[in-house]
């Protein structure tokens, strides 16, 4: 149960900083310029995706415990939080390219 636990805690901070490695709209889209939009809403996607893996593996270990509004805006602030070392390397630190 610890590895499914350190497994997901690395999948989230990898989704949460995908977005902002690349230019490409989902990863397979090529754009001039991925406005923050895209950004955004790929960041939404992916905590959606995580989560609902989360909700997966914890139905396969237990009865899954009912959430309220609090958990997901928890959830949610957290992963902000682990996407800001992408945000600070697309948005500040890495050189634009044009």
């Amino acid at each position: 149960m610890d590895s499914s636990i350190t497994i997901l805690l690395a999948l989230a901070v990898v989704a949460a900083n995908l977005p902002f490695a690349s230019d490409r709209v989902a990863g397979f889209f090529k754009v001039a310029r991925k406005h923050f939009g895209w950004h955004a809403l790929e960041l939404a996607v992916l905590f959606v995706l995580v989560g609902g893996l989360a909700r997966l593996l914890e139905a396969r270990q237990m009865p899954v415990h009912e959430q309220h509004w609090q958990f997901y805006v928890t959830s949610l602030a957290l992963f902000l939080v682990a996407a800001f070392p992408g945000f600070v390397y697309r948005y500040f630190w890495h050189r634009p390219a044009h």
